[in-house]
């Protein structure tokens, strides 16, 4: 007699898994008291208006600093010099049967020019573009992750002071 052969478990599908790199951060008009920051609106996937950071993915062999430099200016149409590395973030979603890993880098950046402007958004991602007082940030930004390193900018520009 025969052993019964084991119950097959749950099947699980093999999602092809992309590496995704961006590259931004947080803007900062020193020369306002409450210290501005420039923040972009878009839509997400679900159609509801969300705010955040400017960022987006490098492009060529620019390193991710120059990546941040270039998608903040995009994004909102401000300039700006890096003073800082804020660190980078993690996370994972899927789109169009791919499980998408992403990791994002952030910088903080000192306003040197411009104005705000999504006219220059090469995606036309970004619907809206406002200054935003450092101190108003965590409760206008729709990412734990992107508040986490508002704390970190808040830090580094303590130091600065």
């Amino acid at each position: 007699m025969s052993a019964p052969l084991p119950k097959p478990g749950p099947q699980r599908s093999r999602v092809p898994t992309v590496e995704e790199t961006s590259a931004g951060g947080i803007v900062v008009d020193f020369s306002s008291p409450q210290h501005t920051v420039a923040v972009i609106a878009r839509f997400n996937r679900a159609g509801r208006i969300e705010w955040c950071l400017p960022k987006g993915h490098l492009e060529g062999k620019e390193s991710a600093a120059e990546a941040a430099v270039r998608e903040i200016a995009e994004e909102t149409g401000i300039t700006g010099d890096i003073v800082g590395n804020l660190g980078s973030v993690d996370y994972w979603f899927s789109v169009a049967g791919f499980r998408i890993h992403k990791v994002v880098h952030h910088y903080l950046l000192r306003a040197t020019g411009g104005r705000l402007t999504i006219e220059n958004d090469p995606d036309a991602e970004a619907i809206d573009v406002a200054w935003i007082p450092m101190d108003e940030l965590p409760a206008r930004l729709s990412f734990a992750n992107e508040r986490r390193m508002v704390l970190a900018a808040k830090s580094q520009l303590a130091g600065l002071q």
